[in-house]
């Protein structure tokens, strides 16, 4: 199953017909330039840099950068990670003295360059990010489609915010899957499933699917392609401990938790598409949590409730754009909903056969607190073009934790 597949159960919420297209067919096609948090120039002890990067993802690039500048990966921070198959900007910390071996690096498809002094850059450290991205291969209408889905959206309060297919996995959908498992505490089970998956398209997949028939985790060591470093680190851990659970605990850390992450994801999406069959979006009911809203940027830290009292006043504020209904990220001290939004997630919950503790169970640094995601986003300074020959061309910026694929998605209706 791919991308597409897995996201035809989530709803859409325009009704209208999709242009249709195809996005990424080049890196060029899909520019995200961030917007750090002007803090990360506070300070001396480390050297920011610009990095853009293309066709890179952003774990790889720090790597390489780390190993011929002659430091670990671990002291070069950034404040989140972009897309492979794109051309990005974004920025990253180095310890001071590495500045110039830093500068002097040349790495085909990578440019560093020197941007001031600051602090360590951690993730989250940012306030969103600039889209340019060209859609090609759309319809003879989608100019006028694209007006018609924009205006329905605006009047339905937004785009709905879900989380985009880079959370799960574009062509092995099982990140989720694989957290879910980690959450039950079936560790083997986990590691047999992100190590043996495969559909046959993927470079490697003959090896994982010798491993996924036959558990032999020396015959994977000889067979597991070395680009699969991730799984060959667990798989080395393994062997030396014969912990399935260490194993996991030796992956990067932004690894380690993307499981969890994905599977707090795939309960997000479901909330929300089951919310546009069912509740509104763009109305708080009595028991919702809300999120402030400031500038078309959302505090997902500063959440209140709703009551029958206090209602059409925070019905005010959604109107006027200053707060937002929100969904569940699922975790142990998730500000919970009451009333009929949080009989939703009770039943998700239940459906799913996973409580709210396993969260807090989980080994401490996948442990997830879980928080609230406001259902629908407004992409600020949204612009959009038809080039001739080319495609339709939108320009949009978004705040961080927000996926500019999702917001295509309602306008492309590809899947």
């Amino acid at each position: 199953m791919d991308h597409r597949e897995f996201f035809s159960q989530f709803r859409h919420l325009s009704e209208r017909p999709g242009i249709g297209g195809r996005i990424k067919a080049l890196p060029e096609d899909f520019v995200v330039i961030e917007e750090p948090l002007p803090s990360i120039f506070e300070g001396k002890r480390h050297a920011i840099f610009l990095l853009k990067k293309r066709n890179w993802d952003t774990m790889t690039a720090v790597k390489e950068i780390a190993k011929r500048a002659g430091i670990s990966h671990r002291e070069i921070g950034f404040a989140g990670t972009k897309d492979r198959h794109a051309v990005t900007h974004q920025y990253i910390s180095v310890p001071a003295g590495a500045r110039e071996k830093v500068e002097s690096l040349r790495i085909r498809d990578i440019e560093l360059t020197f941007a001031g002094y600051g602090r360590f850059i951690k993730l989250g450290h940012l306030l969103g990010n600039r889209f340019k991205i060209t859609v090609r291969n759309v319809g003879e209408r989608a100019f006028e489609r694209t007006k018609e889905i924009v205006r329905e959206l605006r009047e339905k309060g937004g785009f709905p915010n879900y989380f985009g297919y880079q959370r799960f996995g574009e062509r092995r959908v099982v990140n989720h899957l694989v957290g879910k498992l980690l959450l039950r505490g079936e560790f083997e089970e986990a590691a047999r499933l992100f190590l043996g998956h495969a559909d046959g398209s993927m470079e490697g997949d003959e090896a994982r699917k010798t491993f996924w028939e036959t558990g032999d985790v020396d015959r994977a060591l000889e067979e597991f392609p070395r680009f699969l470093r991730y799984e060959r680190t667990l798989l080395h851990t393994y062997k030396k401990t014969g912990s399935w659970r260490k194993a996991f605990l030796s992956l990067p850390l932004p690894i380690m938790r993307i499981f969890i992450h994905s599977y707090q994801s795939y309960l997000f999406n479901l909330y929300l598409s089951r919310r546009i069959e069912e509740l509104p979006l763009n109305e708080a009911l009595a028991g919702d949590v809300v999120v402030q809203m400031k500038g078309g940027i959302p505090y997902r830290d500063r959440t209140y409730r709703v009551t029958e009292t206090n209602r059409d006043f925070v019905n005010e504020k959604v109107r006027k754009g200053q707060a937002m209904v929100s969904g569940p990220l699922f975790g142990f001290s998730m500000r919970e909903a009451k009333g009929l939004p949080g009989e939703l997630e009770r039943e998700i919950l239940e459906e799913e056969g996973i409580g709210l503790e396993a969260f807090r169970r989980l080994p401490r640094p996948m442990a997830e607190p879980g928080g609230r995601r406001e259902l629908l986003i407004r992409p600020l300074g949204l612009t959009y073009g038809y080039i001739p020959g080319t495609g339709m061309c939108f320009r949009f910026f978004l705040p961080k934790g927000v996926y500019a694929t999702s917001v295509l998605r309602e306008i492309m209706k590809d899947h």
